[in-house]
C-alpha cells in the first residue's frame, strides 16, 4: 500500500469512525433503533425552530451598518458559541488520545506519522464543525426565513469557528501534555473544557450581578458603559458580526484565518501529535503507581458500600466534564444570593429555580452512574447485601453528594430569606429524588464510559428527568410568586412522575 493510498484509507477510516461514535451515541449501539433515531432527530430539529424563532427571530430584519449596543450583542453570541465549540473540541481531542485504541494500527502504516496524524486532526475539525452546523442550522434557518438568502453566511461563520476552535483545542491539549504530562493531562483538560464552555456566559452574569444586580446577560451587553469602551465601527473585532450578516469580504477573510490557524496547527503538532498520543497510550497501560498499605477499615457493610461508590465517583475519569459545568452555573446565582442578605428583590426568588433545575440534572446524572454505570455488577452481587439494600446504599450516594454541594446555598439563603430557604431545600429534595426514582425505574446495566450515551437507553426516562426538573424548578419559583399556580404546578409535576413511573419496565 502506498502512502496516499494510506493516508486515503485512514481519511475514511477517522469519518467511519466518528459516524460511528456519533450513531452509537443516538441509537445506543442497537441498528433497529436508527429510523427512530432519524425520526427524532429530524423532529428535535424542527421542534428547536420555536425557541429559535422567540430567541432570534426578531433580529432577522438587522441591516448593516449597525450601532454599537447590537454588533456587541451579536459577537457576544458568536462567542459563546465558540467557547461551547472549543470546550467540546478539548473534550474530543482529550478522548482522542485516551480512549482510541488504534495506536498499534497507525504505527503499522506506511505512510509517515505526520501525515497521518494530519489526517486525525483535520477529522477533529470536521467532526466539531458539523456538529456546530447541526445545532445552528434552526437558528440560522429562522433568520433565513425572516431576514432573506444574505444570512446564508451565516454558515460560512460557523464553519470558520468550527475549524478555529478545533485549531486552537488541539494546540492548547497539546501543550498540556508537554507542560504537565498525560497523567495530569486528562484532569486538567476536563476542568479547562468546562470553564471555557461556561466561562463567559458565567462571567457576563457576575458582571451583570456586581453593576446592576441582576442574572440577565444582556443588561450588560446593551449597557451604555460597555459601548462606550468597544471599538469603532470600523474594528476588526466587529467581523463576526458583519460576516453573519452578509459581508462577503468579512466573511472571506473569516474562513481564510481559520483555514490558516488549522494549517499552522497542523504544520506545527502533526508530529507531536503522534508522540503525544504514544505517551498517552503508554500512561493508559502502564498502570497506577502501587498504593500504599492502608489498614483495614471498619464500619458495616452499608458503610462499605456506600464508601465505595464515593471512591469510584472520585475516580470517574470522566465524571469532571459531565458535571463541573452544571456547579459552575451555581456561581452566579452564589453571588447574587451574597450580594443580596436581607433583599427580597425578585433577583433574589431567580435563584430558586436555577438551584433546583441543577440539583435535578446533577442528581439524574449521579444516579445513573451509581445504579446503572457498575463496572464490577457480579462482584456486587456476591456482596453479603440483599439487592435492595445495594440499591439503597447507591441512592444514599447520591443523596449525600448532592447534599454537600447545594446544603452551603441553602444555608446561605437562610439568613437572606428563611421561607425561600425552606422552599429551596424542599424542591432540591423533591428534584433529586424524583431524577434518581426515574432512574431507578429504568436502570440497565450499562459501563460507565458510556455516561455520554445514557439518554439512549430510554428516551422516555430521559425526556421525563428532563421535565421532571424543569416542573419542580418551575414550583418553586411560582410557590414564591403565585403559590396557587405554585401547588398546581408541583401537581402536574407530581402526576408526570408518576405516569413516568407507570410506564417504566421495574413497576413491580
Amino acid at each position: 500500500m502506498s502512502s496516499a493510498t494510506a493516508l486515503s484509507w485512514f481519511a475514511r477510516h477517522e469519518l467511519r469512525l466518528a459516524w460511528r461514535e456519533w450513531f452509537a451515541m443516538m441509537t445506543g449501539g442497537r441498528r433497529r433503533r436508527a429510523r427512530a433515531a432519524m425520526i427524532g432527530l429530524l423532529f428535535f430539529a424542527a421542534l428547536l425552530h420555536v425557541p429559535a424563532w422567540a430567541v432570534i427571530g426578531r433580529f432577522a430584519n438587522l441591516q448593516l451598518p449597525l450601532d454599537k449596543s447590537s454588533l456587541i450583542v451579536i459577537s457576544a453570541t458568536i462567542f459563546l458559541a465558540w467557547t461551547l465549540m472549543a470546550s467540546q473540541a478539548i473534550e474530543s481531542v482529550t478522548r482522542v488520545f485516551y480512549a482510541r485504541a488504534d495506536l498499534d494500527l497507525i504505527m503499522s502504516s506506511p505512510a509517515t506519522l505526520a501525515n497521518l496524524f494530519s489526517v486525525r486532526i483535520a477529522a477533529i475539525a470536521l467532526t466539531v464543525t458539523m456538529m456546530a452546523l447541526l445545532f445552528s442550522t434552526p437558528f440560522i434557518d429562522v433568520l433565513l426565513i425572516g431576514g432573506g438568502v444574505r444570512w446564508l453566511a451565516a454558515f460560512g461563520v460557523v464553519i470558520a469557528m468550527g475549524l478555529s476552535a478545533a485549531a486552537i483545542a488541539i494546540a492548547v491539549t497539546i501543550l498540556l501534555f508537554r507542560l504537565i504530562g498525560p497523567a495530569r493531562t486528562r484532569f486538567v483538560a476536563q476542568i479547562l473544557a468546562a470553564i471555557i464552555g461556561a466561562g463567559f456566559v458565567i462571567a457576563l452574569q457576575v458582571a451583570a450581578i456586581v453593576s446592576y444586580g441582576t442574572l440577565s446577560r444582556f443588561t450588560i451587553l446593551t449597557s451604555g458603559t460597555l459601548a462606550a469602551h468597544a471599538p469603532d465601527i470600523d474594528s476588526i473585532w466587529w467581523w463576526p458580526a458583519r460576516a453573519t450578516m452578509g459581508d462577503v469580504k468579512a466573511l472571506l477573510l473569516l474562513l481564510a484565518l481559520g483555514l490558516m490557524l488549522l494549517g499552522c496547527v497542523m504544520a506545527i503538532f502533526s508530529g507531536r501529535f503522534a508522540d503525544t498520543a504514544i505517551d498517552a497510550a503508554a500512561y493508559g497501560t502502564s498502570g497506577r503507581k502501587r498504593a500504599k498499605e492502608r489498614p483495614f477499615r471498619g464500619g458495616s457493610r452499608q458503610q462499605a458500600l456506600r464508601r465505595k461508590e464515593f471512591v469510584l465517583l472520585c475516580r470517574d475519569p470522566w465524571l469532571i466534564s459531565q458535571t463541573l459545568m452544571q456547579l459552575l452555573y451555581l456561581v452566579p446565582p452564589a453571588l447574587l444570593l451574597w450580594r443580596s442578605f436581607g433583599d427580597s428583590s425578585a433577583a433574589l426568588t431567580l435563584i430558586t429555580p436555577v438551584i433546583v433545575m441543577a440539583a435535578g440534572q446533577l442528581a439524574g446524572g449521579l444516579a445513573w452512574l451509581t445504579i446503572s454505570g457498575e463496572d464490577a455488577p457480579d462482584l456486587v452481587a456476591t456482596a453479603p447485601l440483599t439487592p435492595s439494600s445495594v440499591i439503597r446504599a447507591k441512592i444514599e450516594v447520591v443523596l449525600i453528594a448532592i447534599a454537600i454541594i447545594f446544603c452551603p446555598l441553602v444555608a446561605a439563603l437562610v439568613f437572606a430569606s428563611p421561607l425561600q430557604a425552606a422552599i429551596t431545600a424542599t424542591m432540591i429534595i423533591i428534584g433529586a429524588a424524583s431524577a434518581t426514582a426515574i432512574q431507578l425505574w429504568f436502570r440497565v446495566q450499562a459501563r460507565r464510559s458510556q455516561f455520554r450515551r445514557r439518554q439512549t437507553s430510554s428516551r422516555l426516562a430521559t425526556f421525563a428527568e428532563a421535565f421532571s426538573s424543569i416542573g419542580w424548578a418551575a414550583t418553586a419559583a411560582l410557590l414564591l410568586t403565585l403559590p396557587t399556580a405554585g401547588i398546581v404546578s408541583g401537581l402536574i409535576t407530581a402526576g408526570l412522575v408518576a405516569m413516568t413511573w407507570k410506564f417504566s419496565p421495574r413497576r413491580d
